[in-house]
């Protein structure tokens, strides 16, 4: 993309973010509170999450979770948590909204090298936040016409959407900016706002145990890229955090002057490669993660590169390969639960339940948290006629994940097969509620109440109403909008669905 193509798509989504405003702030972009910002960034939140890809793999959104928390444990009290989530867009991007919202996308996780370069960008982000930089930007906005900007952002929307007016080329119009620093004349970072940030990410990245030299290292990697990429294209971070160079220059000053206890931090890269590998294996082309793996001498592979490997020769239909590739990963990596899961969604595919299922309950039993593996581990209960212990589990991955509309619609198939219609009417107007499908969602809702015969049964109906938007709880003012706040890296039901979504590997 070229750099004026570039700026001009980058401003959608700061615009956006202004008509997303509470009325009263509107009037004057001036005063806004703590719940302004609230209120307006859960807003924010709910429109891109009907235009991006958001991953939803529980083991990605977890660690991205973990590091984000260990660098926001570091801030100053803040009037709202944060709250993290990860985009599956190939991107070298991140961006924080207020509220408290940061956005990771998967290719800046494959593209820094370490956790403690990919904590830099989320601790300079952070900065933003806690400086209240992109709310000094709108209360210096007062005397901009609230209808101007209106016209210029149906004008930018319409422009983006391309032929068709598909929400995908709306999601890559979205995905080349940054919330929190549109190139447009309204709201864009000063260089002392960037400095800003970095003085007090920098802080923020010590407190929490990481290398400092990580932040000067990952901008060095977005420069580098400016030239790979050739001519005036730039990496999206770049075009809206500008002034590297200079502020590098900076960072590294500073750095000297640290004592060599916090130089001397190992970057911290276990967890780090693990989703890593991970991403690189389901987000890239299916060719450029082959031609990773196979560019390294076999015996430097590590378990779960040869996993990550199996992952896209599946992806790339050589199965036989892949059989291969997953057996040498499970040779080296019979208690490595990630290893065990990823090996058992590929059996699971294959159609041979009987391989899938020991290895799928061993990750399971590793790791408590991975949702994915109990997932799969319930479809299986339930072929084998199982549908008590299937449709306990799958309430157990529902917990974990309530607003996923792949576990919602597999749990209704399970109840139904088990005789309870009811039950199996609801959790399919769940899932075609968080899938975006608002006739079949109200399809299920009507049946469910035609079918209510106890009391339990009109508590939970009321409940999928309020998640409909059809009531809201006493208390609640945003109860009748429909969906909850999942908080960090969770997905509303509008939000499309990606390869690392449940049941669709």
């Amino acid at each position: 993309m070229k750099r004026h193509a570039s700026f001009q798509l980058i401003g959608v989504l700061a615009l956006i973010f202004c008509l997303l405003l509470p009325a009263q702030a509107q009037a004057l972009f001036g005063g806004i509170s703590p719940a302004d910002e609230i209120e307006m960034g859960r807003k924010f939140d709910q429109t891109i999450r009907k235009q991006l890809v958001f991953v939803d793999d529980p083991e990605v959104t977890r660690y991205v979770k973990e590091v984000v928390d260990r660098v926001a444990k570091q801030l100053p009290p803040q009037p709202y948590p944060i709250k993290s989530a990860v985009v599956g867009n190939n991107s070298m991007n991140a961006f924080a909204i207020p509220g408290g919202y940061i956005y990771i996308f998967t290719g800046l996780i494959l593209g820094v090298e370490n956790e403690d370069e990919l904590a830099a960008v989320i601790s300079h982000e952070l900065g933003h936040v806690t400086q209240h930089h992109v709310v000094r930007r709108m209360e210096q906005m007062k005397y901009i016409n609230i209808a101007s900007i209106s016209g210029m952002v149906a004008g930018a929307l319409l422009g983006s959407m391309g032929k068709g007016g598909n929400a995908s080329s709306m999601g890559q119009a979205l995905a080349m900016g940054s919330a929190a620093g549109g190139q447009s004349a309204f709201l864009m970072y000063t260089r002392e706002n960037e400095n800003e940030a970095d003085n007090v990410g920098m802080s923020y990245l010590v407190k929490a145990g990481y290398n400092p030299k990580g932040m000067p290292m990952t901008f060095e990697i977005m420069n580098r890229q400016r030239w790979f990429m050739g001519g005036d294209a730039v990496p999206s971070y770049l075009a809206t955090h500008p002034g590297l160079t200079e502020r590098i220059d900076y960072l590294n000053d500073r750095i000297k002057r640290m004592p060599a206890s916090v130089l001397a931090r190992p970057f911290e890269k276990d967890k780090f490669l693990r989703m890593q590998t991970l991403l690189r294996a389901r987000m890239s082309s299916a060719d450029t993660a082959l031609a990773y793996y196979d560019s390294k001498p076999r015996e430097q592979l590590s378990c779960m590169d040869k996993a990550g490997r199996g992952i896209a020769l599946d992806r790339l239909k050589r199965q036989q390969q892949a059989r291969q590739a997953f057996a040498e990963a499970l040779a080296c990596g019979a208690n490595d639960p990630l290893v065990l899961r990823e090996a058992g969604i590929f059996y699971f595919n294959q159609g041979e339940a009987n391989k899938a299922a020991p290895l799928l309950q061993k990750a399971a039993i590793l790791n408590p948290y991975d949702a994915m593996s109990m997932f799969f581990t319930a479809r299986i209960m339930a072929d084998r006629k199982d549908y008590a212990g299937a449709i306990d589990l799958m309430r157990r991955v529902m917990k974990m994940v309530p607003d996923d509309a792949e576990v919602r619609f597999h749990l209704g198939r399970i109840l139904g097969e088990s005789g309870d219609i009811f039950g199996a009417h609801v959790q399919l107007a769940y899932s075609f509620h968080y899938g975006n499908d608002a006739q079949k969602a109200r399809y299920h809702l009507d049946k469910a109440k035609t079918l209510v015969s106890t009391p339990q049964q009109q508590q939970d109906l009321d409940e999928l109403k309020r998640a409909m938007g059809e009531g809201k709880k006493p208390g609640d003012p945003h109860g009748g909008e429909g969906g909850r706040d999942k908080g960090a890296g969770g997905r509303t039901g509008d939000a499309p669905s990606i390869q690392l979504q449940f049941g669709r590997v």
